[in-house]
Protein backbone atom coordinates (compact mmCIF):
# COMPACT_ATOMS: atom_id res chain seq x y z
CA UNK A 1 0.00 0.00 0.00
CA UNK A 2 1.17 3.03 -1.33
CA UNK A 3 0.13 6.64 0.19
CA UNK A 4 1.12 10.02 -0.68
CA UNK A 5 0.54 12.26 2.65
CA UNK A 6 0.85 16.16 2.20
CA UNK A 7 0.03 18.95 4.89
CA UNK A 8 -0.18 22.87 5.68
CA UNK A 9 -0.37 24.24 1.84
CA UNK A 10 -1.35 27.73 3.04
CA UNK A 11 -2.27 28.96 -0.03
CA UNK A 12 -1.78 32.88 -0.05
CA UNK A 13 1.50 32.60 1.16
CA UNK A 14 2.75 29.10 -1.07
CA UNK A 15 5.91 29.00 -2.34
CA UNK A 16 4.88 28.95 -6.33
CA UNK A 17 7.78 27.02 -7.48
CA UNK A 18 6.78 24.24 -4.50
CA UNK A 19 3.28 24.28 -5.69
CA UNK A 20 3.71 24.31 -9.30
CA UNK A 21 6.42 20.81 -8.88
CA UNK A 22 4.77 19.14 -6.29
CA UNK A 23 1.93 17.71 -8.22
CA UNK A 24 4.54 15.49 -10.81
CA UNK A 25 6.26 14.36 -7.48
CA UNK A 26 3.50 12.76 -6.07
CA UNK A 27 2.49 11.22 -9.24
CA UNK A 28 6.00 9.61 -9.97
CA UNK A 29 4.94 7.56 -7.26
CA UNK A 30 1.74 5.99 -8.04
CA UNK A 31 -0.07 6.58 -4.48
CA UNK A 32 -3.47 4.42 -3.81
CA UNK A 33 -4.51 7.52 -1.51
CA UNK A 34 -3.41 10.77 -1.63
CA UNK A 35 -4.02 12.35 1.90
CA UNK A 36 -4.12 16.06 2.38
CA UNK A 37 -4.20 17.07 6.57
CA UNK A 38 -5.58 20.54 6.48
CA UNK A 39 -4.08 24.08 6.46
CA UNK A 40 -4.55 24.51 2.55
CA UNK A 41 -4.80 28.34 3.07
CA UNK A 42 -3.69 31.08 5.03
CA UNK A 43 -6.56 33.23 6.08
CA UNK A 44 -9.69 31.26 4.44
CA UNK A 45 -10.20 34.03 1.64
CA UNK A 46 -11.97 32.87 -1.52
CA UNK A 47 -9.02 33.11 -4.07
CA UNK A 48 -6.97 31.23 -1.20
CA UNK A 49 -9.42 28.49 -1.77
CA UNK A 50 -10.09 29.00 -5.71
CA UNK A 51 -5.92 27.99 -5.58
CA UNK A 52 -6.19 25.23 -3.33
CA UNK A 53 -8.82 23.75 -5.49
CA UNK A 54 -7.20 23.86 -8.34
CA UNK A 55 -4.13 22.05 -7.00
CA UNK A 56 -6.24 19.17 -5.37
CA UNK A 57 -8.13 18.65 -8.57
CA UNK A 58 -4.80 18.03 -10.29
CA UNK A 59 -3.57 15.49 -7.54
CA UNK A 60 -3.63 11.61 -7.88
CA UNK A 61 -7.02 10.62 -7.19
CA UNK A 62 -8.56 9.37 -4.63
CA UNK A 63 -7.81 12.32 -2.44
CA UNK A 64 -8.87 12.60 1.21
CA UNK A 65 -8.81 15.82 2.72
CA UNK A 66 -9.60 17.69 5.91
CA UNK A 67 -9.68 21.19 7.71
CA UNK A 68 -7.17 22.85 8.97
CA UNK A 69 -7.20 25.93 11.77
CA UNK A 70 -6.04 28.25 8.84
CA UNK A 71 -9.24 27.32 6.61
CA UNK A 72 -11.39 28.99 8.95
CA UNK A 73 -12.22 32.71 8.60
CA UNK A 74 -10.19 34.57 11.14
CA UNK A 75 -12.30 37.06 13.04
CA UNK A 76 -15.63 37.60 11.04
CA UNK A 77 -19.25 37.12 11.70
CA UNK A 78 -18.38 34.04 9.11
CA UNK A 79 -16.79 32.35 11.72
CA UNK A 80 -19.07 32.89 14.39
CA UNK A 81 -22.57 31.97 11.85
CA UNK A 82 -21.00 29.88 8.86
CA UNK A 83 -17.35 28.77 9.64
CA UNK A 84 -17.13 26.26 7.19
CA UNK A 85 -19.01 27.41 4.48
CA UNK A 86 -15.90 28.31 2.00
CA UNK A 87 -14.46 25.02 2.87
CA UNK A 88 -17.90 23.08 2.47
CA UNK A 89 -18.36 25.28 -0.92
CA UNK A 90 -14.57 25.08 -2.13
CA UNK A 91 -13.07 21.54 -0.90
CA UNK A 92 -16.03 19.23 0.33
CA UNK A 93 -19.04 19.39 1.91
CA UNK A 94 -18.25 16.42 3.99
CA UNK A 95 -16.13 17.42 6.85
CA UNK A 96 -15.29 14.21 7.89
CA UNK A 97 -14.59 11.86 4.83
CA UNK A 98 -14.53 7.82 5.12
CA UNK A 99 -12.59 6.31 1.73
CA UNK A 100 -12.56 2.87 0.69
CA UNK A 101 -9.82 1.69 -1.89
CA UNK A 102 -9.06 -2.54 -2.60
CA UNK A 103 -6.89 -3.38 0.50
CA UNK A 104 -7.45 0.48 2.77
CA UNK A 105 -10.38 2.06 4.93
CA UNK A 106 -9.48 5.65 5.62
CA UNK A 107 -11.11 7.87 7.65
CA UNK A 108 -10.74 11.87 7.81
CA UNK A 109 -11.64 13.87 10.92
CA UNK A 110 -12.42 17.69 11.36
CA UNK A 111 -10.48 18.82 14.19
CA UNK A 112 -10.97 22.21 14.54
CA UNK A 113 -14.08 23.40 16.11
CA UNK A 114 -14.91 27.41 15.13
CA UNK A 115 -15.04 28.31 18.55
CA UNK A 116 -10.68 27.52 18.72
CA UNK A 117 -8.23 29.72 17.17
CA UNK A 118 -5.63 26.92 17.24
CA UNK A 119 -6.02 23.95 19.19
CA UNK A 120 -8.21 20.89 18.12
CA UNK A 121 -10.63 18.57 19.51
CA UNK A 122 -11.95 15.25 18.21
CA UNK A 123 -15.77 14.26 19.58
CA UNK A 124 -17.18 10.99 20.65
CA UNK A 125 -19.47 11.03 17.90
CA UNK A 126 -16.42 11.52 15.46
CA UNK A 127 -14.70 8.79 17.53
CA UNK A 128 -18.06 6.15 17.45
CA UNK A 129 -17.31 7.22 13.47
CA UNK A 130 -13.78 5.99 13.26
CA UNK A 131 -14.99 2.78 15.46
CA UNK A 132 -18.49 2.14 12.97
CA UNK A 133 -16.16 2.49 10.26
CA UNK A 134 -13.52 0.47 10.83
CA UNK A 135 -15.86 -3.00 12.39
CA UNK A 136 -17.73 -2.49 8.99
CA UNK A 137 -14.16 -2.63 7.17
CA UNK A 138 -13.47 -5.99 5.01
CA UNK A 139 -11.05 -7.92 7.15
CA UNK A 140 -6.97 -7.69 6.74
CA UNK A 141 -7.21 -4.03 5.63
CA UNK A 142 -5.25 -1.58 6.53
CA UNK A 143 -6.83 0.94 8.81
CA UNK A 144 -6.02 4.65 8.51
CA UNK A 145 -7.25 7.98 10.44
CA UNK A 146 -6.83 11.38 9.42
CA UNK A 147 -6.44 14.52 10.92
CA UNK A 148 -5.08 18.09 10.92
CA UNK A 149 -4.01 17.92 15.09
CA UNK A 150 -1.58 15.47 16.21
CA UNK A 151 -2.98 13.48 18.99
CA UNK A 152 -0.10 14.65 21.26
CA UNK A 153 0.46 17.51 23.92
CA UNK A 154 -2.96 19.69 24.71
CA UNK A 155 -3.36 20.52 21.03
CA UNK A 156 -6.12 17.77 21.27
CA UNK A 157 -8.41 16.76 23.22
CA UNK A 158 -9.42 12.58 23.19
CA UNK A 159 -5.79 12.72 21.40
CA UNK A 160 -5.30 9.03 23.44
CA UNK A 161 -8.71 7.83 22.94
CA UNK A 162 -7.75 8.16 18.86
CA UNK A 163 -4.59 5.96 19.49
CA UNK A 164 -6.89 3.26 20.75
CA UNK A 165 -9.53 3.23 17.83
CA UNK A 166 -7.39 0.15 16.13
CA UNK A 167 -5.92 2.44 13.36
CA UNK A 168 -2.67 1.06 11.77
CA UNK A 169 -1.87 4.71 10.40
CA UNK A 170 -2.62 8.13 12.24
CA UNK A 171 -1.41 10.81 9.86
CA UNK A 172 -1.90 14.60 10.85
CA UNK A 173 0.41 17.70 10.05
CA UNK A 174 0.34 21.64 12.00
CA UNK A 175 3.49 21.37 13.30
CA UNK A 176 4.90 22.04 9.75
CA UNK A 177 7.48 19.58 10.82
CA UNK A 178 7.72 16.21 9.65
CA UNK A 179 7.53 13.12 12.62
CA UNK A 180 7.22 9.66 12.82
CA UNK A 181 6.36 7.65 16.01
CA UNK A 182 5.37 4.23 16.89
CA UNK A 183 3.02 3.77 19.38
CA UNK A 184 1.37 0.41 20.90
CA UNK A 185 -1.14 1.50 18.48
CA UNK A 186 -1.18 3.29 15.23
CA UNK A 187 2.38 4.61 13.71
CA UNK A 188 1.68 8.35 13.84
CA UNK A 189 3.11 10.29 11.14
CA UNK A 190 2.90 14.16 10.88
CA UNK A 191 3.58 16.07 7.31
CA UNK A 192 5.89 18.80 7.39
CA UNK A 193 4.62 21.89 5.20
CA UNK A 194 4.14 21.16 1.22
CA UNK A 195 4.34 24.05 -0.34
CA UNK A 196 4.04 26.60 2.88
CA UNK A 197 7.44 29.36 3.00
CA UNK A 198 6.55 29.03 6.84
CA UNK A 199 9.18 26.32 7.25
CA UNK A 200 10.59 25.19 10.99
CA UNK A 201 13.74 23.82 10.68
CA UNK A 202 12.70 21.92 7.30
CA UNK A 203 12.11 22.59 4.12
CA UNK A 204 8.55 21.97 2.35
CA UNK A 205 8.16 18.59 2.51
CA UNK A 206 5.18 15.60 2.02
CA UNK A 207 5.81 12.36 3.00
CA UNK A 208 5.80 9.19 0.72
CA UNK A 209 4.58 6.22 3.33
CA UNK A 210 4.75 1.99 2.32
CA UNK A 211 3.11 -0.10 4.17
CA UNK A 212 4.54 -4.03 3.06
CA UNK A 213 5.16 -6.99 4.82
CA UNK A 214 4.44 -5.40 8.73
CA UNK A 215 6.48 -2.43 8.12
CA UNK A 216 5.76 0.91 7.16
CA UNK A 217 8.63 2.82 5.38
CA UNK A 218 8.37 6.62 5.67
CA UNK A 219 10.13 8.50 2.73
CA UNK A 220 10.60 12.44 3.14
CA UNK A 221 10.61 14.43 0.30
CA UNK A 222 12.21 17.74 0.66
CA UNK A 223 12.05 20.82 -1.70
CA UNK A 224 15.39 22.25 -2.79
CA UNK A 225 16.75 24.88 -5.05
CA UNK A 226 17.39 21.77 -7.36
CA UNK A 227 13.51 20.95 -6.85
CA UNK A 228 12.05 17.80 -4.82
CA UNK A 229 14.64 15.25 -3.61
CA UNK A 230 14.65 12.67 -0.62
CA UNK A 231 15.29 13.47 2.68
CA UNK A 232 14.55 11.24 5.66
CA UNK A 233 14.37 7.37 5.03
CA UNK A 234 12.57 5.90 8.25
CA UNK A 235 11.71 2.26 8.62
CA UNK A 236 8.80 1.26 11.81
CA UNK A 237 7.41 -2.35 12.69
CA UNK A 238 3.64 -1.90 12.10
CA UNK A 239 1.20 -2.76 15.11
CA UNK A 240 0.64 -6.29 15.18
CA UNK A 241 -3.51 -6.55 15.26
CA UNK A 242 -3.96 -9.74 15.02
CA UNK A 243 -5.76 -11.22 18.36
CA UNK A 244 -3.53 -13.07 20.78
CA UNK A 245 -3.72 -17.22 21.14
CA UNK A 246 -5.80 -18.48 23.73
CA UNK A 247 -4.22 -20.77 26.43
CA UNK A 248 -3.72 -24.08 24.90
CA UNK A 249 -4.77 -23.18 21.64
CA UNK A 250 -2.82 -24.70 18.12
Amino acid sequence: MNIAHLSDLHFGVHDPAAASTLVADVAATAPDLTVVTGDLTMRARPGEFQLARAFLDRLPAPVLVVTGNHDLPLDSPQRLFRPYDRYRSFISAELDPVVHVPGLTAVGLQSMPWWRWKDGLVRRSQLALVDYTFAAAPPGDLRLVALHHPPSGRTLLNGRKLLLTGADLLLAGHTHHPDVRPTPGPVVVTAGTSTSRRTRGTPSSWSRITVEQGMVTVVERHFTAGGWRTGRLITVPRADRRPASRPGAR
